[in-house]
């Protein structure tokens, strides 16, 4: 396994055209985890106020992309879903286990631009996104 620091969170919303949404962090980890399933564990510590947020999306898979190491480095892609919200103080921890898509942040956008062109949206564009990559 390989543990890194997580700069930056953001969501990307397949009803809002995939416009990245970003999650203040207030401290974060990203770890590889080197399985057969070759899935990633993204651990963000964040204020209470998105608790409802992430309550909502809990039985859902969510796009997200994450910048590593350093507020330079472009962000990774990743097909997530949430394995736990985790109360602390005013402050809560919410782990996503996912795996990775990002091969290239052009052909990620490339992709996701034709599918919504073509009317895709919701789950649905997930499921074709998958499919597709």
């Amino acid at each position: 396994m390989k543990t890194f620091k997580l700069r930056k969170l953001e969501i990307l919303e397949h009803d809002k055209q995939m416009d990245p949404y970003e999650i203040k962090l207030l401290d974060g980890l990203i770890i590889n985890r080197e399985d057969e399933h070759d899935q990633w564990l993204v651990e963000a510590y964040i204020d209470k106020a998105y608790e409802d947020y992430f309550i909502e999306k809990q039985n859902q898979e969510i796009m997200i992309q994450a910048t590593i190491t350093k507020d330079t480095n472009e962000p990774a892609t990743f097909i997530t879903n949430i394995q736990s919200i985790n109360k602390i103080g005013n402050q809560i921890n919410v782990l996503l286990l996912g795996k990775i898509v990002d091969k290239g942040k052009s052909i990620v956008e490339d992709l996701l631009t034709k599918l919504v062109k073509e009317g895709y949206e919701g789950l649905e564009l997930i499921r074709e996104f998958k499919k597709s990559f």
